[in-house]
């Protein structure tokens, strides 16, 4: 096996829309290098959202073991700031074993926040977080963002209207703190050198959005033959679980929970979780269209892991 002189081991970032074929890919590679695969899923942390999440099966675990998966209960939270802790951990220990880091997901936050860090903001702040929801119910969030981009200009250009979550965040911690959140951004972009590895990024960027969406729409029709819906019905069940908790709010467990809950019909629930899938293909598509130093990958390719082997250098073992 060769590897080309870098400063740092290699690790393999491998990310791509939904149901573009990155776990496929990444057994694929797996089998080719001494690679273990770290998930970078924000639904595959939780334990028992198996079928929703695509979680890989117990035949593909034992072929592939995948780090970071059924790490937390749907009624707890998770951060990036959480997540890039834990996959660093993951780096360290994996090559310490003489072997290569895979990590594989779609969840671009936290591929983000591996990359470049994460400043070091506040706690979330329950008081302030009801004032500002308050002031959401009571003169809308578009008046809020009018808000914030008085406060923090960066992080409002960034923050679209319609992202409650991440405007509600910019607000809390320029209430906290009084220092906005685009600062801190400002002061992340300085740089960070705690990565035990040197980052090989690849994305799968399908060209043909129509075969994307027909994936997409054949693997929801697949989990709910499957029993997605009687998976969610068990989380629906437990009693300590609501629809505005993170793991609920996963594309598709929402839109079952709200079946479950008499507010869609069958069909409206089957209709709004495929839209809800492509939506979320659209924004993980843009995010990697601005993504820095990714080589892209086609979709459906079959010859994509000779391709990564080659980038990074490595022969097939």
């Amino acid at each position: 096996m060769a590897v080309t002189e870098k400063s740092l081991p290699p690790a393999i970032c491998l990310m791509g829309p939904t149901a573009s074929g990155k776990t496929d890919l990444a057994i694929e590679i797996a089998e080719h290098l001494p690679c273990d695969i770290i998930s970078v899923d924000s639904a595959l942390i939780y334990r028992g959202m198996d079928i929703g999440s695509a979680k890989p099966d117990a035949e593909t675990l034992a072929r592939a073991p995948h780090r970071l998966i059924d790490i937390r209960d749907p009624a707890q939270t998770y951060s990036a700031a959480e997540f890039r802790a834990d996959a660093i951990e993951q780096m360290q220990q994996i090559v310490a074993a003489g072997r290569i880091p895979l990590l594989v997901g779609g969840t671009m936050m936290y591929f983000k926040v591996l990359r470049e860090g994460i400043a070091n903001m506040p706690a979330g702040d329950q008081t302030v977080r009801d004032q500002i929801q308050a002031d959401a119910d009571r003169l809308g969030w578009a008046a809020l963002h009018e808000k914030l981009q008085q406060v923090d200009p960066v992080a409002a250009e960034k923050i679209h209207p319609n992202n409650p979550q991440r405007l509600m965040r910019a607000l809390e911690v320029y209430e906290i703190t009084g220092i906005a959140l685009g600062e801190h951004w400002q002061k992340q972009a300085q740089g960070v050198d705690d990565l035990p590895c040197h980052l090989h990024q690849f994305a799968i960027i399908p060209e043909d959005r129509a075969a994307l969406h027909a994936r997409i729409e054949q693997r929801f029709n697949i989990m709910l033959e499957q029993g997605f819906v009687e998976e969610v019905r068990g989380l629906f069940e437990r009693g300590d679980l609501h629809k505005d908790l993170p793991s609920m709010r996963s594309v598709g467990y929402r839109q079952v929970w709200e079946y479950l809950e008499g507010n869609l019909t069958y069909d409206e629930m089957v209709f709004r979780g495929i839209v809800a899938t492509r939506n979320l293909a659209k924004r993980q598509l843009t995010w990697l269209r601005g993504w820095p130093e990714v080589n892209a990958l086609p979709f459906n390719e079959q010859k994509n892991s000779d391709k990564v082997l080659n980038i990074i250098g490595y022969t097939s073992i």
